[in-house]
Formats: structure tokens, sequence, C-alpha cells
């Protein structure tokens, strides 16, 4: 008998999280890093959403349990962002505040998906979608994209891959890896070929406010009403408010699935912590400056990102429109003998280039889209010159 279930052995680690721990070991080590591959802001969290975690901690109430789906004080400001941000409409009972936005993908896909159920999942789609999908007994079915596409897939695609046993379709815009963005008549197609064949959507829009250029933000249940139950929308503090480290995300939808996700989270994690919830409610409650001043900064980044890896030799990248995110591609890299050793994919690539660079980026193959590499532009412009700088001086070699 296997000491480790074979569900839970199956699980792949976190490769985003893998690169970021390796390169910190590696900078506590005395090794000068520069790390792209974690996926977070470097600005701290706002003064004022500080300042209510701190006053959270004087209040007794918050050193006590309390309801597993959130404080409902939050679960209403949630509602109340929620129709301000994207334009739809729900109600406080229609939303479970979770550990994170990763346990809100967790939460839903358990919640969702059965054994044999097949999941559509575009690529490159984030490493941890995946995961869930095949605990709760599913089926990733992954659709392919790349640079010719702007890393979009199309209603043919999906309606390609469909099969009886079709159940849920995973949709992120803005994307991470990617940093594609789907225009809005691309989303109400989706939207509507999902409808048409009674399919679920989860949507991640945890990046919606970081769009670039024309590029906007859409919300598919908004695009079509329709959708709403049978649609989960994902988000979260983390990226708006430089709160990756608060663990606050939260999952909406039909009241009946929010209900069952609330039981499930009852017996796992019960309730998020009141300090982070009370942080949070802060957070959602007030304006969007502190966005607005970082997508200012992402934005100059991205372009600087852009020109440099552009210039980089076998390179090919796409200007990112949303998220902080470029996902170039490699291919023309790889085959090549770099710093002595003969590179084939990506993930020896990002080796050689953390042991012999000391830059850290996530290759492709975590992605589910080998030949491509994440660069996070969600560092100090000093250090993103550098460390472009320095992986294509090494690949000139």
């Amino acid at each position: 008998m296997s000491r480790i279930s074979a569900r839970v052995a199956a699980i792949a680690e976190s490769a985003t999280l893998a690169v970021d721990a390796k390169a910190k070991a590696l900078k506590a080590a005395g090794e000068d890093v520069i790390g792209f591959g974690a996926g977070e802001p470097d600005f701290p969290t706002p003064q004022y959403i500080v300042d209510a975690a701190i006053e959270a901690c004087r209040q007794v109430s918050n050193h006590r349990y309390t309801p597993a789906a959130g404080l409902p004080e939050l679960r209403e400001a949630i509602a109340a962002k929620t129709k301000r941000d994207s334009g739809l409409e729900i109600k406080a009972g229609q939303v479970l505040v979770t550990n994170g936005g990763k346990h809100a993908v967790y939460a839903s896909i358990l919640t969702i998906v059965d054994e044999g159920d097949e999941v559509l999942l575009p690529a490159p789609y984030w490493t941890t979608y995946p995961e869930p999908i095949r605990l709760a007994g599913g089926v990733p079915v992954v659709l392919p994209s790349d640079l010719t596409s702007g890393f979009k897939v199309t209603v043919d695609q999906l309606e390609a891959a469909r099969t009886p046993r079709t159940k849920a379709l995973i949709f992120v815009s803005p994307s991470n890896p990617s940093g594609a963005v789907y225009r809005p008549e691309e989303v109400e197609a989706i939207g509507r070929w999902a409808v048409e064949h009674g399919i679920w959507v989860i949507t991640d829009e945890i990046y919606e406010h970081l769009t670039y250029d024309d590029h906007v933000f859409s919300s598919m249940p908004v695009l079509v009403p329709e959708l709403a139950d049978t649609c989960v929308v994902l988000n979260g503090v983390a990226k708006t408010y430089a709160m990756t480290g608060w663990r606050v995300g939260w999952m909406a939808g039909p009241a009946d699935v929010i209900a069952a996700a609330t039981n499930l989270q009852s017996h796992s994690t019960s309730n998020v912590s009141n300090v982070s919830q009370r942080a949070a409610l802060a957070a959602v409650s007030g304006g969007l400056e502190a966005v607005a001043e970082m997508r200012s900064a992402f934005d100059r980044r991205r372009r600087l990102m852009y020109d440099l890896l552009s210039k980089i030799d076998g390179v090919e990248v796409l200007l990112p429109e949303g998220a902080f995110y470029a996902y170039p591609s490699f291919e023309g890299v790889l085959g090549r003998t770099i710093g002595g050793v003969k590179v084939t994919d990506t993930l020896e690539l990002a080796d050689v280039i953390l042991e012999q660079a000391k830059v850290a980026i996530v290759p492709g193959e975590a992605f589910g889209t080998p030949g491509y590499a994440r660069f996070s532009f969600a560092l100090g412009d000093d250090d993103l010159g550098t460390g472009i700088e320095r992986i294509s001086a090494l690949l000139a070699r």
C-alpha cells in the first residue's frame, strides 16, 4: 500500500513557486540573482489597508471564529465592488471569501467537476489550473495557442474540443502568463457558445485592472447575462492592491454553488484570517488610486521589457496587453550550445540562465507551452534592464 495517495502524489509542484524558491535560496547564499519568476507586484500594500489590519488586531471579535463564507460586511463590499468595477450585479450570498485566489480556483473546480468530466483549458495556462481538475477526478483538455494567434483560442477551437463529457471551460483575460487580453466581441462569442452547449465557465478576473493601451477588460457574464447561472467568477485583492501575502480571494456565482463550496471550506480551512479580511474590506471599499499608480509603472516596464527582449537574436515576443507578464518564444534559441551546455528545451534553458546568468525565469513547460518562458515585469526598472542584459549576453556567447 502506497504511503502517499495516488491523487496527491500526482500533483506537480508549482513551477512559479519552485523557481522563486530557488532564486531566493541562491540570494540567501550570497548570489546576485534577479528574479522574473514571481507573479506579485513589487509595491507595498497601501498604508490605509495596513492601518485597517493594525486596528483589526486590537478588536477582540477578530480573535474568534467567524462565518466560513466570510465576514458579512466583506461579502457585501465584494458584491458592491464587483458591480462598480465590472458591471456584474451579485448579492452577498453569492460570494465565498477564500484563502487567496488560488484557493478560489481549487474550491470552484472541486465544487463543479465530477469524475471523468472534461475541462477545457486554453494554453498557455496558469500552472495551478490543471492540478485541481485532476484532484477532482476531471480531465484537463488543453487547447494550444501561440504567438501567431496572440495567445487566444477561438470558438472553432472550443467546438472542436467539445465532447459529451465537456463540463466546463476555464477562461482568463487578462492572461497569466501570456499577457493577452480578449476583445469584448471575442469574450461575448465564447460566452454565447458556452450557453448554447450548457458548459460552465470558470472565469478568473484577478487582473481586471491591469490592461494597457486600448485593451479593455470584459466580464463574460456581463456581456452574456444568460451565462450567470453556469458561471463562477474568481477574483481577489492580491494583484490590484499588492496584497499577495494577505491571502484573500473570492469566488462569486450561483447561490447553490456558493453554498456547496462554503460547505467544503467549512471542513477544510474554515474562515479566512479575520485580520486579512478586515484589510481586504478596507481595500475593496476604497478607491483605485494605488492600482492606477502601479499600472503606470507596469506600463513603462512592459515597454522596456518588450524592447529589450525583441533585440535578442532568436527571441520573439508580443507586446503584453494586460497583467504584468511578457511571454517570449525561445524556439529560435533551442538547439544551441549555451554556456557550454546543449540546450534542447526551455526547462534546460531556464536552468542554464539561472546558474550562469543568475536570472530566474519560468519555462513554458509549466504553462503547457514548451519553447516559451514567462517574464514578470513586476520588479524594479534597474533589475529588469540588468536581468535581460545578462540573458542577452549569455545567449550571445
